[in-house]
């Protein structure tokens, strides 16, 4: 009913989950994550209590595949109708299909992953995925590497009963809002007709609000650069004589104080200051 996968970045510093089903709201039963100690996918009449159980588990320094085979072993209900994928902070990652999950149905892991699916078009959605996972290495970013393998695993087949939802949560230690968060990304379409899609272009306004500005691409504010900011802000009616200051007050305004410098502009936020 549900296609996952669950991995860390190679830098071992964030870990997340990426998933999609036809099913209402996936993203607030499968996916779970502890920044510094892994991710964990939970799906097929899915089990919840895998979520806490198994982060508990990597945290006390258990390692992915033995967390997975921990959880279906103290487990009371159907397992055979159980999948769940589990990633650490090191290793390979686990994953598991029970017998009687409804086909097709099955998963794979490696290095930092693991890749599951169910009632799915066939193998080639899982193999997509995991092709698509690994091309993608250079990508530095978690969530856009967790959502190319996504969109690999949705335009081979996804699920064969067609698409409803899907979601990206991503941690890493205080890279969340203001420093003061270690949920990087945690992006949810609940029921629309192409979820990933959609989460993909969510994924990208997340980016522009949200991310730090990349150092080796900011503008100092001096010269034509300073005085064209200084015009458009005045435009706008942001006319403090302080130039940071002033540039603080409209970005707070347009949802882009995650990208303001003392004394430089991002080039994103110029672009959108042009825009405006």
């Amino acid at each position: 009913m549900t296609f996952s996968i669950v991995a860390r970045s190679a830098d071992g510093a964030a870990h997340g989950v990426a998933v999609a089903s036809k099913f209402l709201g996936a993203g607030a039963a499968v996916p779970a994550a502890l920044a510094t100690v892994g991710a964990v996918a939970t799906q097929s009449y899915a089990n919840l209590s895998y979520r806490p159980q198994a982060l508990t588990l990597l945290e006390t320094g258990v390692s992915a595949p033995l967390a997975v085979r921990a959880l279906i072993a103290g487990d009371a209900g159907p397992v055979g109708q159980r999948q769940v994928g589990v990633v650490g902070a090191a290793g390979d990652g686990g994953t598991f299909t029970g017998e009687d999950c409804h086909p097709w149905a099955g998963g794979t892991a490696g290095d930092g992953y693991a890749i599951q699916g169910n009632m799915l078009a066939g193998p080639q959605v899982v193999d997509g995925m995991e092709v698509a996972w690994q091309a993608s290495a250079a990508e530095p970013r978690l969530a856009y590497r967790l959502l190319a393998a996504l969109r690999a695993g949705d335009l081979a087949g996804g699920d064969r009963r067609g698409r409803q939802s899907a979601a990206v949560l991503v941690v890493a230690k205080g890279m969340g809002y203001g420093g003061t968060s270690d949920v990087w990304v945690d992006l949810r379409v609940d029921d629309h007709p192409d979820p990933v899609a959609e989460l993909l272009r969510l994924l990208e306004m997340h980016s522009l609000y949200f991310e730090r500005p990349d150092p080796a691409t900011l503008i100092p504010l001096t010269g034509a650069v300073a005085e064209e900011v200084r015009d458009r802000l005045k435009r706008a009616g942001h006319t403090t004589a302080d130039l940071d200051a002033a540039l603080a007050d409209w970005a707070g305004i347009e949802n882009l104080e995650e990208r303001l410098v003392t004394g430089a502009i991002d080039p994103h936020v110029l672009a959108q200051l042009r825009a405006a």
